[in-house]
């Protein structure tokens, strides 16, 4: 049983790593403002079009920063359960042997 979790402790790192190598956008205003974050929903950046800033006040490029960002963690969010549920699908899996299934 300890060689299933100590297994299951390795695959959920594996996982990890994946999803550090997973990049996901969010954009607003057309893409003006893009957000980059990895599948373990850690922002990697932000690119604001130099145009765009020059223009926009203050207001507005916040509240379009929080669009874009939102967006970028959203889909981190779900790459994130994707990856995690096939994990626990492989976890559940496996051990389904251990109880004579």
């Amino acid at each position: 049983m300890f060689d299933k979790l100590f297994e299951a402790q390795q695959k959920a790192g594996e996982v990890k790593q994946r999803l550090d190598g997973i990049n996901v956008t969010g954009e607003a205003e057309g893409g003006k403002i893009t957000v980059t974050a990895n599948g373990n929903k850690v922002l990697q950046s932000i690119a604001i079009d130099e145009a765009f800033l020059k223009e926009a006040d203050k207001e507005e490029l916040e509240e379009l920063m929080v669009l874009a960002v939102n967006k970028a963690l959203e889909q981190a969010e779900n790459v994130n359960q994707a990856e995690m549920a096939a994990m626990t699908k492989n976890m559940f899996g496996d051990l389904g042997g251990m109880f004579g299934q």
